[in-house]
Order: structure tokens, then C-alpha cells, then sequence
């Protein structure tokens, strides 16, 4: 598993895991996981100490956990969408992690504003252990898909592996 992107052509694997949105054109691309939404949550020691956001620019003025990310080229900026209209705002913060427990914990502990999966998220949110705030921002995208090349000619047992793994709802 790698966060940064592989060109399966070049290293000769049959097949990667990407969000639906990367996934490169000339590719096969089979839906394997539900649409996915992104959430700002925050402990709340952390919004008792500090007033909770009311827009996305208000972030500018949080300690917000940030994400380290090779595919974005560094620190990942935070993606909204309201009313049709798109959203990149980059955050400051005295952490920046590459990996989700990290930002969990880090959330958990009071240590500003994280950026997290819905469905990580949510089992915090409903014991109180983090506020969501900003909801209304936070927009559905296209979730997690196997994808390969359509020109190379795959084995059945690869077609098993597809029809296993494709998501239907």
C-alpha cells in the first residue's frame, strides 16, 4: 500500500486501487466501495477553547491537522462544496501526519481541527468524542475503484477477483 500514485502499466501489476476522481482515463474502472465524504471534526475541549468555524476560510484561523499527501504534492489543501460552488482551502497547523490514526488521535486530543473520512469519523461523533462542525460544506465524492489496463488481456480467474470486488448499491 502506497499513497503516492503507481503506474501499474510501467511496474507491471494488473491492477490498483484509486478514488474514482484519479483514476486515469484510458483505464478499466470498476467501483468497488460506497461515495465517500470527507469531515471536519474537533474535540470538544478543543471548541470549548476556540469558537467553531461558520465557513471554510474561518480554518485560517484554527489549528488544523494537516496531511501530508506525495500525490498532492505536499500538504493536502481541504476540498468543499456548497451550493455548486468548489472550495481549496489550505490550513496551517503545528501537525501534519500521513496517516489516518495519527490524525485521529491527534483529533481526539485536542490538538486542533481534522479532515477525516465520514465513516472513520462517525463512531466519535456519535459518542461525543468529536464535533463535526461545517457540514453543510462537506460534499459526497466518488469512492474507491480497482482499475486496469484495457488492452492487456486478463486471466479468469482476474475476472473473478473483479466480480467479487465490484460494489453495487
Amino acid at each position: 500500500m502506497d499513497n503516492g500514485f503507481v503506474d501499474i502499466v510501467a511496474d507491471r501489476f494488473d491492477a490498483g486501487v484509486r478514488l474514482g476522481e484519479s483514476v486515469d482515463k484510458d483505464m478499466i474502472a470498476v467501483k468497488i466501495g460506497p461515495e465517500m465524504r470527507m469531515v471536519l471534526v474537533g474535540s470538544p475541549a478543543y471548541f470549548t477553547a476556540n469558537s467553531p468555524p461558520e465557513t471554510p476560510h474561518d480554518l485560517r484561523k484554527h489549528r488544523c491537522i494537516n496531511v501530508r499527501m506525495p500525490t498532492a504534492g505536499g500538504i493536502f489543501h481541504w476540498e468543499f462544496e456548497k451550493d455548486g460552488h468548489t472550495l481549496r482551502v489550505k490550513v496551517e497547523g503545528q501537525l501534519t501526519f500521513n496517516l489516518l490514526a495519527e490524525r485521529v488521535d491527534a483529533a481526539l486530543s485536542g490538538f486542533g481541527i481534522a479532515y477525516l473520512p465520514e465513516d472513520i469519523a462517525q463512531p466519535y461523533i456519535t459518542s461525543h468524542q468529536l464535533v463535526q462542525v461545517l457540514p453543510d460544506w462537506c460534499h459526497t465524492f466518488p469512492g474507491y475503484y480497482l482499475y486496469y489496463p484495457s488492452r492487456k488481456l486478463h486471466p479468469p480467474a482476474f475476472s473473478l477477483i473483479i466480480d467479487a470486488l465490484r460494489h453495487t448499491e
